[in-house]
């Protein structure tokens, strides 16, 4: 079985034992918080911890919850409004403490996660989010001001989320790549393709587009997951400024999963871009 990133909230890398596969540092989310691993599989047996570190100037109170997203075909993750049977099971089975936290500037705390899973509950891949949310600090008391009208005042809260799935079971999964072709995002440009998944549980990791000639990827994007609620999700990948004239012609693009033995690649493809 293939055993499957620090997260920012707008600034966030330490590292925390993980287990099964932890994935390396990354950066992602907005505000001072800094949260290692960015993703983590438990086989149900044992814990693991997360690591959260306030790296603002200011001490700073983080609520943690669990949340449950699904994944739309274009990537995106989208709250559940009427959870499903697996997924009410993957909410009840995940134990995590504390739930709520105050980190002075500079101090890591660790959280710790586990699952239980229940008797007779099937072999399968469980996921939940866990939400890590600044809470707001307390507002100073200032003296009311006459306004003509209706006056707002708004007050961000920023959060961020990381996968945890719970994998019972022997679980394989296969992946495929196809519509392989060049596309503009965002005035730069990329090149779009589609993953296809099958199979008792998810895949995850980078997708690189190699030309013959050119020693690095031409284009590479990292943290490429599909879930099992998805069959196909799209993605865009990317082309390195310094490659753009490399984008044409014959192309190869793979799909590499790292695991506990080195990265593995579960999908390959070539095609000709125009």
């Amino acid at each position: 079985m293939i055993r499957v990133p620090l997260v920012r909230l707008a600034r966030l890398a330490l590292l925390a034992p993980a287990l099964i596969f932890a994935a390396p540092p990354a950066r992602a989310g907005v505000g001072d918080l800094l949260v290692a691993p960015t993703r983590i599989v438990l086989d149900g047996r044992r814990g693991t911890e997360v690591i959260l570190n306030n790296i603002g100037d200011d001490i700073a109170t983080y609520r943690i919850s669990v949340e449950l997203r699904r994944m739309t075909p274009d990537g995106r993750l989208a709250d559940v409004a009427e959870p499903n049977t697996a997924e009410k099971a993957a909410q009840e089975m995940i134990l995590y403490a504390p739930r709520r936290i105050t980190l002075p500037p500079n101090q890591p705390q660790a959280i710790r996660l586990s699952a239980r899973a229940p008797e007779g509950l099937p072999d399968g891949e469980y996921r939940v989010h866990l939400l890590f949310r600044a809470v707001p600090p307390p507002r100073s008391a200032v003296p009311s001001q006459k306004v003509e009208g209706v006056a707002f005042q708004l007050t961000p809260i920023y959060g961020v989320t990381i996968p945890v799935i719970v994998r019972l079971g022997n679980l394989e999964a296969k992946a495929g790549l196809a519509n392989v072709h060049k596309v503009v995002e965002g005035g730069r440009p990329a090149i779009a393709l589609d993953i296809s998944r099958s199979g008792g549980r998810s895949t995850y990791g980078e997708v690189r587009v190699l030309k013959a000639g050119v020693a690095d990827p031409i284009a590479v994007v990292r943290g490429i997951a599909v879930y099992t609620e998805l069959g196909q999700r799209s993605v865009t990948v990317p082309i390195d400024p310094a490659h753009v004239a490399q984008a044409v012609g014959p192309v190869t693009i793979q799909y590499i999963e790292p695991t506990d033995s080195g990265p593995v690649m579960i999908a390959e493809t070539s095609a000709v871009l125009r």
